[in-house]
């Protein structure tokens, strides 16, 4: 399997791996930035698990997996992480108002999503479709103005807009060590992994699943699953003859 990531991943150079290419599993891309998505994954994981009760026994085998990866994970640095490092710390000292005081930068955390244009005459409100605006034909650009003016959303001006140089990535050979020592399939299996384990914790945290039952399960009702309860003991082994 990690041969064949290799074999379609590795395009422009056997040093890294390219963004977006196949991995050899149907559907799933060479994901662009793996470390910086683990590491707010697993924090982010972390970070929930801290409000569930510490006798849950899915809080303690939940958050020491997680820490195990997440010190697998902070164990690699990308070539060129440190002069990074040093760029970013400039870039949030510069900009407390946007990242606050005193941040690493491996701490912060970046999303991009692209978003497809919206016609705003079918956007709808409490489930009612909104009427035309204007009266004759508008230009999608025409739209988002009208929109700005009626809700005043309109972006101001003095509007603080940070330019954050992505984290440079792992080289190729890193991250197989990554997947050799995590044990779980491709980098982006284990991300997909880590996702769902961060969906599940909102699950768990709102289910409180660690409290009480309020019906409590009549006497003997678990019994039936214990060990050596309706199945008789080993046999012992005859004994030699003298």
């Amino acid at each position: 399997m990690k041969s064949t990531s290799l074999l379609f991943a590795v395009v422009k150079s056997e040093r890294f791996l390219t963004p977006g290419n196949p991995t050899g599993l149907t559907g799933l891309l060479t994901h662009p930035a793996p470390r910086s998505q683990l590491i707010y994954l697993y924090s982010s994981t972390l970070d929930k698990l801290s409000r569930i009760p510490e006798h849950s026994v899915y809080r303690q085998s939940a958050e020491a997996i997680t820490k195990q990866r997440l010190n697998i994970i902070n164990g690699f640095k990308p070539p060129g992480y440190e002069e990074w490092a040093q760029r970013a710390k400039q870039k949030i000292n510069e900009h407390p108002n946007v990242f606050g005081k005193d941040r690493e930068p491996s701490s912060v955390f970046m999303s991009a999503q692209l978003t497809q244009e919206k016609d705003q005459r079918d956007v709808q409100w409490d489930n009612i479709k909104q009427p035309a605006g204007l009266e004759g034909t508008r230009t999608p650009e025409e739209r988002i103005q009208q929109s700005r003016v009626v809700t005043k959303a309109a972006i101001t001006p003095d509007a603080d807009i940070v330019q954050w140089e992505n984290e440079p990535p792992l080289e190729a050979s890193q991250i197989a060590e990554i997947e050799d020592k995590i044990g779980a399939g491709l980098i982006e299996e284990i991300i997909q992994v880590a996702e769902a384990e961060n969906q599940l914790v909102d699950t768990i945290l709102e289910s409180r699943s660690w409290e009480e039952l309020e019906e409590k399960p009549p006497q003997g009702q678990w019994e039936y699953f214990s060990r050596d309860q309706h199945t008789p003991g080993t046999q012992e082994p005859p004994k030699a003859k003298s």
